[in-house]
């Protein structure tokens, strides 16, 4: 069995966001005005071969070990729909 995991990764509050400002930016440029804020993340999804429990646990460690860095960066991960 295998389980489809989706990971979420996004910087803290109060980070610079250098990418997401540009992304704004170009998107006034071209008239869409009402834009309050544009925030970039990357967003990975993982099979892993095991149950739910087990994947959602690999891809926490996962996050931890390599994907995340806890300092800059928050992380959400739900089994893919």
């Amino acid at each position: 069995m295998s389980t489809e995991i989706e990971i979420r990764i996004g910087l803290k509050s109060g980070m610079a966001d250098p990418e997401g400002a540009n992304v704004q930016k170009a998107l006034n440029l071209l008239g869409f005005e009402n834009i309050d804020t544009v925030k970039s993340a990357k967003c990975y999804r993982v099979v892993i071969e095991g149950d739910e429990k087990y994947a959602l646990s690999e891809a926490e460690k996962m996050c931890q070990r390599l994907l995340a860095n806890p300092v800059v960066h928050d992380y959400s991960i739900a089994v893919a729909n």
